[in-house]
């Protein structure tokens, strides 16, 4: 491995500010583990990082071509995302009054749908994009890397994001178990479902 210690750190914390950096993701991550606590928002998180991985790898082997090549598919897959989460949004605000385990099933419309929901997100979001594509070769010599090293970079690139978002996931479920009141449940669910049309309407034009 051609990388030392201190570029892998320099990068895990571009990868940290980049996590705190409020966007989709977050307006996405915060809502599902709203609605529908740590089980809803984990797929999601996992998604995420899976997209990361995209990144990276375009960005270390150069291929700058690939990014306009798939520019239609990313499109469809905003438009996709974004019809996704203004249903979601709508449905939740529909039910704002309804119990958690009356209407789980809106909340949560299953752990293959959160992690696709999270790779659309992630491929459509252009803080990441601007981040691999832009910054990335700021930090490594891309040109000199061996196959150790992009595996290092590309693992990176999966843990940070994933592991923030995790934690992010976990103290808002947290929060949400305290919320007993049905009148205080009512107004998490609108606010939830306002961020889940929100994170549809920024995701096309984004």
């Amino acid at each position: 491995m051609t990388l030392s210690i201190w570029d892998l750190v320099l990068y895990a914390g571009g990868l940290f500010v980049l996590f705190l950096t409020p966007g989709p993701v977050w307006l996405a991550l915060l809502a599902r583990a709203v609605s529908g606590g740590f089980h809803a928002a984990w797929p999601l998180a996992l998604g995420v990082a899976c997209g990361d991985i995209l990144w990276p790898l375009v960005a270390v082997a150069g291929m700058s071509w690939l990014v306009s090549e798939f520019a239609g598919i990313m499109t469809v897959l905003r438009w996709v995302a974004c019809l996704m989460f203004l249903f979601m949004g709508i449905t939740l605000i529909r039910h704002a009054g309804a119990r958690i385990q009356e209407n789980s099933a809106l909340l949560r419309p299953g752990t293959w749908a959160g992690f696709m929901a999270g790779i659309a997100v992630i491929l459509g979001n252009p803080k990441a994009i601007l981040f691999y594509m832009g910054l990335l070769p700021g930090f490594f010599d891309l040109s000199a890397v061996t196959k150790v090293d992009v595996a290092v970079i590309v693992t990176l690139s999966f843990l940070v994001p994933l592991m923030g978002n995790l934690i992010l996931a976990a103290l808002v479920h947290r929060l949400r178990a305290l919320l007993s009141s049905p009148s205080a449940l009512k107004k998490v669910n609108l606010v939830s479902g306002g961020l889940l049309i929100c994170v549809g309407l920024i995701i096309p034009f984004s």
